[in-house]
């Protein structure tokens, strides 16, 4: 029978776990929504990084493309690995091989260059370093002649290869490439362009450092367990435009020129 508007209403209460789940419960939506978002953002990352090695291994070294960068990229190192020797500074133990006798040039022109070859005890020490055993005393003489005398006067050096007190001097070559003209199991011939610096650094220095572009052809004989000098021949050039640049000061080049060792060229 209907209840009158003036009879007691009862309200019954479930238990928790048996009150009806129908409603979503929003502390429960949000970690699941969380997750969802974490394994789309991975699963995005996954994609992009097998596209990115798709493509780099579609564009590597073996493509026709590649080939033809390569073609016109010039010679590159040999790969071998450095000499472990030196004797006065000067790399030794060439391997028997073409790079290695192209190795062996492009660091003799970098003696050849230095300061230590206007001084005669230090320039006797190179010559004898690089110099084939045969040729020893003909390059001894020629190379006497033409980094005594008169060539440190021209400098400005005193007779033994030193600079007045103040400046410094600078003498540097710098091989930019090296090329083989002829190779056998005995001898070789190779070409190295450089570039040089050469002068006097200083607030009163009348010869200021230069720059220089030349060449260097080398021959070279196999003794047996290293590749040495037999000849070499020297010629202007090629020299490329010079740029649109401000020559430092005499103070930069010097403090340059101290600071700033050279560099061996074994590969």
């Amino acid at each position: 029978m209907p209840l009158s508007d003036d009879q007691p209403r009862t309200r019954t209460r479930l238990p928790v776990g048996e009150q009806s789940s129908s409603q979503p419960n929003p502390r429960q939506a949000r970690p699941l929504r969380a997750l969802l978002a974490v394994l789309v953002v991975v699963t995005l990352l996954v994609v992009a990084v097998a596209i990115a090695n798709r493509v780099t291994s579609g564009t590597g070294g073996g493509g026709p493309s590649a080939a033809r960068a390569d073609a016109g990229a010039g010679p590159a190192p040999s790969g071998d690995q450095p000499v472990g020797t030196t004797v006065n500074g000067i790399p030794t133990g060439y391997p028997h091989t073409e790079p290695g006798a192209q190795s062996a040039a492009t660091n003799f022109a970098v003696a050849i260059g230095s300061a230590d070859m206007f001084r005669t005890d230090s320039r006797h020490g190179i010559v004898a370093t690089i110099a084939d055993p045969g040729a020893l005393a003909g390059l001894q003489s020629r190379l006497d002649q033409g980094f005594g005398g008169d060539t440190v006067t021209r400098y400005g050096l005193d007779s033994q290869g030193r600079a007045p007190k103040g400046l410094t001097f600078v003498s540097r070559t710098v091989p930019v490439g090296a090329k083989s003209t002829g190779f056998n199991e005995g001898d070789a011939k190779v070409e190295v362009w450089c570039t040089g610096l050469t002068g006097l650094a200083g607030e009163r220095s009348v010869q200021p450092v230069t720059t220089n572009w030349f060449t260097l052809t080398l021959s070279l004989h196999w003794t047996g367990s290293d590749w040495k000098l037999t000849d070499f021949t020297r010629k202007s050039g090629p020299a490329p435009l010079p740029g649109d640049q401000q020559a430092a000061t005499a103070d930069e080049i010097a403090g340059s020129a101290e600071q700033f060792g050279g560099f061996r060229y074994a590969r």
